[in-house]
């Protein structure tokens, strides 16, 4: 049962996103467009959940992905569209202001 839950919401061995960022990684914020308005990880591509399955195509399938939302709940879900949709480096980054944290101190 934890196993399945690791998975599902991404958590795994320790991910180094500074460095999947400078290996050019994209990081896709699914939140709202207003709450990406009111603050985002400077470079993120905001496609919000709802219409992320719709969006594919903004998305680079030979680059690493990070999804990022306020909390890790819809970047969680975020992972498995994409996961499903034949991407394979998808990491799920929780958090936008926790991930912009380890992003600047990794």
């Amino acid at each position: 049962m934890i196993g399945f839950i690791k998975k599902l919401f991404g958590i795994g061995p320790s991910v180094n996103y500074a460095q999947l960022v400078k290996e050019g990684a994209q990081i896709i914020d699914v939140r709202t467009s207003g709450e990406f308005a009111s603050g985002h990880i400077k470079g993120s591509v905001n496609i919000p959940l709802q219409s992320l399955s719709t969006n594919l195509q903004k998305i680079k399938k030979d680059k690493p992905v990070i999804t990022c939302c306020a909390s890790g709940m819809r970047s969680a879900s975020a992972r498995g569209i994409l996961k499903s949709n034949g991407y394979q480096h998808v990491y799920n980054g929780g958090g936008w202001t926790s991930l912009n944290s380890k992003l600047n101190n990794q």
